[in-house]
């Protein structure tokens, strides 16, 4: 009897890892180099975004919620990068995939109330530099997305497998108990 359950285990590790081979998802360099433009592009909004100056708009009438924005965009970019350096040590974890994603995408969010704040209250030039630099990162949004959904798509086949294999090796052992067992 464990001769079968070593036997279902092995062959359950063996089907596991053909299937975490990199068949539609990007290799471990592609996913590298992504978080590295991610993070680029994250670092180079940080100091268009220390040029807002949303205290000073509440002066002229602007409502106090954008200082609160601003604020909370500066913390999504250091999110963002802290959740690409994590995702980069475990680029096969699909929680830190979503992750990573979900911070790009709250980040670009407060952005782009802020933008308005800017353009209305600052330098509408100013606006359009960071919704520019923004723009500049919708081709790594895509390519996230994508990797993500490859990811995700994995991790499904995986589950598949990994199930198909655990119920073929109940039934060997259901089989088994019902031989009689020889001395």
């Amino acid at each position: 009897m464990r001769l079968v359950i070593l036997a279902c285990l092995g062959i359950s590790s063996v089907a596991m890892g053909q299937t975490s081979q990199p068949g539609g998802v990007n290799s471990e360099w592609d996913v590298q180099k992504l978080l590295d433009s991610l993070k680029l592009q994250a670092q180079h909004l940080q100091p268009i975004i220390e040029q807002v100056k949303p205290e000073s708009w509440v002066a002229n009438g602007a409502p106090q919620a954008y200082v609160t924005q601003w604020k909370t965009a500066q913390a999504e970019i250091q999110y963002l990068l802290t959740s690409c350096d994590a995702l980069a040590k475990q680029p096969e974890r699909l929680t830190l995939a979503l992750d990573t994603f979900f911070r790009m995408q709250a980040m670009e969010s407060t952005l782009g109330s802020v933008i308005e704040g800017v353009r209305k209250y600052q330098n509408p030039a100013l606006a359009d530099l960071v919704r520019a630099v923004m723009g500049e990162n919708s081709s790594n949004r895509e390519r996230l997305r994508q990797y993500l959904t490859d990811l995700a798509s994995q991790k499904e086949q995986e589950f598949t497998i990994a199930d198909r294999e655990a119920q073929r090796c109940r039934e060997t052992l259901m089989q088994q108990k019902g031989k009689p067992v020889r001395k």
